[in-house]
């Protein structure tokens, strides 16, 4: 039995990790009781736990947001980072980070591998990446994991709801819904995500990883999904990024290449809409 000490486990992918890690010794911590921006105190917890895993699913990942507070940006997901990783090697735990496709560009067509020089794009994109080299650099033993798209039973602190109850949300308000069709993904499940963290876990293939669904589809067409999973038809409008007049850049194209994980022995993540089938049948939206 491991004792893992689970940073964030009230949020959307923490939930599920907390559950996927049951049978372990856990000891989850919660904001704004635990607060990775404020060292010392973190440090002093994770001294008295005294765990030989530490897992970090703390973001500011409200990616517009990231553009006008860059310094909160930073103080989360690179200085936080950094210091937990310090932690880490002094206490001889393992460190598990979570970081994003958005560290690409999106110009590539094929997909990204663990050995593509990244190219940030945005403050958020920017700070991930320096929290990964952090991570990577000062912690000895790591698990930096890219993922994609994520949607979970328990939503997102951060954001709120996840994109599909937000689909549905604005589906019951009856107002026509935009979404870009020129952003491609892999729409990925926390659920199976945590399961492949876990199974992650019992290994020492120490390094940077991505795992994210399989396949792809642009927000449109998982948008669609949802709604045809759901017999529903909305006013359902597709645009482009330029349109959307974001302030901050996405990637046009994030898919992410898992090969390092199945040949480490990790089974194979769903389809994206295999696990959006599963997500809305156990949220109670589908049956059998």
């Amino acid at each position: 039995m491991k004792r893992i000490a689970l940073i964030g486990a009230d949020g959307q992918l923490g939930s599920d990790l907390l559950e996927a890690l049951s049978d372990e010794d856990i000891r989850p911590l919660y904001y704004p009781d635990f607060d990775v921006t404020q060292p010392e105190e973190a440090g002093r917890v994770l001294r008295e736990i005294s765990p030989e895993i530490v897992i970090n699913t703390s973001a500011f990942h409200r990616v517009d947001e990231c553009e006008s507070r860059p310094l909160e940006a930073f103080r989360v997901n690179t200085f936080a980072v950094r210091d937990l990783a310090r932690v880490c090697r002094d206490i001889e735990a393992v460190l598990v980070h979570f970081s994003t496709d958005y560290v690409f560009d999106g110009r590539k067509k094929t997909p990204y591998t663990e050995d593509d020089p990244p190219n940030p794009q945005s403050v958020y994109s920017v700070s991930k990446l320096a929290g990964e080299y952090f991570a990577r650099n000062i912690a000895p033993r790591h698990f930096v994991i890219r993922t994609c798209g994520l949607f979970g039973r328990a939503g997102c602190r951060e954001k709120g709801r996840n994109f599909v109850e937000t689909m549905i949300a604005l589906a019951d308000s009856g107002k026509p819904i935009r979404v870009v069709d020129d952003q491609t993904v892999a729409p990925t499940s926390t659920l199976e995500l945590a399961d492949r963290t876990s199974a992650l876990l019992d290994t020492d293939g120490y390094g940077l990883y991505h795992l994210t669904s399989r396949g792809q589809c642009t927000w449109y067409e998982f948008a669609r999904a949802v709604f045809d999973a759901l017999g529903r038809k909305p006013d359902l409008v597709s645009i482009t990024t330029q349109e959307l007049a974001a302030p901050a850049h996405r990637p046009g194209y994030s898919i992410l290449d898992a090969g390092r994980a199945e040949k480490s022995g990790l089974a194979k993540m769903s389809l994206w809409n295999d696990a959006l089938n599963q997500y809305l049948k156990l949220m109670g939206y589908l049956t059998g």
